[in-house]
């Protein structure tokens, strides 16, 4: 073999090249076509144009042309990298209300409807290229339409006195649930499923931490600033002497409901054929999840767990399953009825004595108020009838004053009794599905995970009876994000299977 001294001069060089990364920097395809004089001459123009607007119009140039500049490449990846776009999409329904409490202002709302907008229109875009229509069928994706055909027909509905509230509504009620089409169609593979899983743990342990900063630190002037903005805020969120916390959400309730589900999406894991340290890590998140629920004070995401537990061991019943659930339902038994000086553990036991509750009363009240107004309007008094929207757009009419505080009481006031036949046979298909793609699942694994979206789904139907579980960000787009997840896993198991397959004879072609 030659060694390197025989080699030509002119050949060294090229042994001795630098791989480093600015070397390879300089090999990009652009930077090629602007290192030279034809390429730093437009660089020099570029930079001028920048410099002329900026002393011209002010810092406002340099920020558009920034938002420009980093837009355009967004939108692009979102409507051609749908995958890419899936996980903006769940990073921001968790941060939208942070980022409106650190400074930024503007209709935040807007971004998550353009994102919708943009995963919806490449989803199309993908169709016409690949035509998989076939992805999209099935009894959820009839259902859902259905729903959201109904909530579009509700703009014609003859008594409404809101109807300009239709359009602010829909957004939340309805529309939102075309986000569950994006998730079927993209998520594809395993891979994809454990990191959105990954990303919505780690989404939700930021939130806990952040809630136990605003316990045990206080909270932001920001924050501060918005409690006492108005009284009608301090009543809701100051009880007892104790402020109610809400981590980067919008209020308590939808913060204590996203750490139930995310409590309950571990407890499944745990139960699973997992590695120990995962189990452990797992144990240690639904422990952080369930204190800063606490700090939330709402009692209705209290009973969410324990419910589905009751649920998971009706579904998985063994010997391992019933020793766990009578342990838990001692603990519970215990914590409800041991003797507290805590405000947060006090107001954790009022949620399992609700007779005794002034306001769970006056809620019943309310409901059987309601009930004749209901029975006579079989569509309802049309979409954001009730609440602050009917305040706004009806001020004077009957549903203006109405509190309906409960998911399944708005639908009957607003959708009628005929919109809440519609909303419960949905809910009643996505459970039903779900469990029969369950039991016909049978990688380990992907059966936990498919448990784990029945047992959530389950608890925001319970927590949609007490509370608005379903319309709030982020639990309306996970909430269609798990519905998707019941069909996404069961056809990954099938693929699977379908390659485990080993032709029972080969042909004999010797």
């Amino acid at each position: 073999m030659e060694n390197l001294s025989s080699l030509a001069p002119n050949t060294l060089p090229l042994l001795k090249k630098d791989n480093g990364f600015f070397n390879k920097l300089k090999e990009t395809p652009l930077l090629q076509k602007l290192y030279n004089p034809v390429g730093f001459a437009f660089l020099i123009l570029f930079a001028g144009i920048i410099s002329l607007g900026i002393s011209k119009f002010g810092p406002v140039f340099g920020i558009l042309l920034l938002v420009v500049t980093i837009a355009i490449p967004a939108v692009y990846g979102i409507v051609m990298f749908p995958r890419f776009g899936i996980i903006i999409l769940l990073v921001m329904a968790y941060v939208l209300f942070l980022l409106s409490r650190i400074g930024i202002s503007g209709p935040i709302g807007i971004i998550m409807d353009a994102l919708q907008f943009l995963m919806m229109l490449g989803l199309v875009l993908n169709q016409k290229k690949k035509n998989e229509w076939h992805l999209l069928k099935g009894p959820i994706s009839t259902v859902i339409l259905l729903w959201i055909a109904y909530n579009v027909l509700e703009v014609a509905n003859p008594v409404t006195e809101a109807r300009g509230a239709w359009i602010y509504t829909i957004r939340s009620v309805a529309i939102v649930l075309l986000s569950y089409f994006v998730f079927l169609y993209n998520i594809r593979t395993i891979q994809m499923v454990r990191f959105i899983f990954k990303l919505w743990l780690g989404l939700s342990f930021f939130a806990a931490l952040y809630a136990f900063k605003q316990e045990y630190i206080g909270f932001s002037d920001a924050e501060e600033a918005y409690l006492h903005s108005d009284p009608a805020i301090a009543s809701l969120l100051f009880i007892g002497g104790h402020w109610r916390k809400f981590s980067i959400f919008s209020d308590p309730v939808c913060f204590a409901y996203n750490m139930s589900m995310s409590s309950i999406f571990c407890i499944v894991l745990i139960a699973g054929k997992f590695p120990t340290w995962k189990k452990i890590i797992l144990a240690l998140l639904t422990a952080s999840f369930q204190m800063a629920s606490l700090f939330s004070g709402t009692r209705g995401a209290n009973v969410l767990v324990p419910a589905a537990l009751l649920l998971f061991a009706i579904l998985n019943y063994n010997k391992k399953v019933l020793i766990f659930t009578v342990i838990a339902t001692m603990f519970l038994i215990v914590l409800i009825n041991i003797p507290t000086g805590d405000p947060n553990l006090a107001r954790f036991q009022t949620a399992f004595r609700p007779n005794n509750d002034d306001s769970y009363k006056l809620r019943k009240a309310n409901q059987k108020r309601i009930q004749p107004y209901i029975l006579s309007h079989p569509m309802g008094g049309g979409l954001g009838a009730t609440g602050t929207w009917g305040q706004k757009f009806a001020p004077g009419s009957y549903l203006a004053n109405f509190p309906p505080d409960s998911g399944y009481i708005r639908i009957a006031v607003e959708l009628g009794w005929l919109g809440l036949i519609i909303f419960c046979t949905m809910m009643f298909t996505f459970l039903k599905t779900g469990i029969n793609y369950y039991y016909k699942i049978k990688d380990p694994e992907i059966k936990s995970y498919s448990l784990a979206m029945v047992l959530i789904i389950f608890a925001y139907n319970i927590a949609n009876f007490p509370q608005e579980a379903l319309v709030q960000y982020p639990s309306n787009v996970y909430f269609s994000l798990e519905v998707a997840l019941l069909t996404v896993l069961y056809r990954i198991d099938q693929e699977k299977q379908n390659q485990l397959i080993v032709p029972s004879s080969i042909p004999n072609t010797l």
